[in-house]
Order: C-alpha cells, then sequence, then structure tokens
C-alpha cells in the first residue's frame, strides 16, 4: 500500500471513527479522514501504517435515518495532518487515508464476534453506533 511502518512496537493501531455515512464517503472519495467536527488531536494520535475503520450510526449527521453499521476502512498513509477550509467559517483538519474496497456490515449481529466488545457490556458501543 506504500504505507511506513505504524508505531514504534512495529504493530499497527487500530481506530474506530463514528461519522455518518454520507461524511464517510466524502471522505472515502476524497481520500481523507477528518472527525470529531474537525479537531485535530484524534488524527494526531494517528501513526502512518494504523487502521481506521468507520462506524456509521446513521446515514446523514443528526436525524438522518439509522444505519448502524461500519461503512468504511482504510490506512493512514503519510504523517501529514492539515487544514481545509470548506467554508469561511468551518476549517477543520483532515488526514490522509488510503481506503481499501469493502462492502457496508451491520453492526447487530456482530458485537459478539469482535475482539474489542467480546465479554464487555455493548451498550456503549451500540448507543453510540
Amino acid at each position: 500500500m506504500g504505507s511506513q511502518p505504524g508505531p514504534e512496537s512495529g504493530n499497527p493501531s487500530y481506530w474506530i471513527g463514528v461519522v455518518s455515512a454520507s461524511h464517510v464517503q466524502r471522505g472515502v472519495s476524497g481520500g481523507f479522514a477528518q472527525m470529531c467536527h474537525g479537531k485535530s488531536a484524534p488524527l494526531r494520535r494517528m501513526q502512518p501504517g494504523d487502521w481506521l475503520v468507520y462506524c456509521s450510526p446513521r446515514m446523514e449527521m443528526g436525524d438522518g435515518e439509522p444505519l448502524q453499521a461500519f461503512t468504511a476502512i482504510g490506512r493512514v498513509i503519510d504523517d501529514r495532518v492539515y487544514e481545509y477550509a470548506m467554508s469561511a467559517t468551518f476549517v477543520p483538519y483532515r488526514r490522509n487515508i488510503e481506503y481499501v474496497p469493502c462492502r457496508e456490515a451491520r453492526i447487530e449481529g456482530l458485537l459478539d464476534r469482535l475482539s474489542f466488545t467480546r465479554d464487555k457490556n455493548n451498550f456503549a458501543l451500540a448507543m453510540i453506533c
């Protein structure tokens, strides 16, 4: 994929971004990640070689149709976090991501099979996604 190795340990980290499906598609189309209403901190914690999986609670931000699915997966390709002016008053931070082809996967039925939610109270993840 042309990515550098992950963090110092040599093992990549895996991140989950909770973002509406329509916003995820903008990122996939543009090859970038943008999270937490444009804040830089979550993007700066990522390292080249890390993986990002998007979980979309809804199709659209706010009152959009419920979805509750994993909607995209990609790898951090460099160490650049940058500002991008979407309007005169909204200049969020972004990070370059190389997305891989995937299909949408509904969360329902997966929580007990995922290593990061197994044997735990799945209520919190189910509520955010």
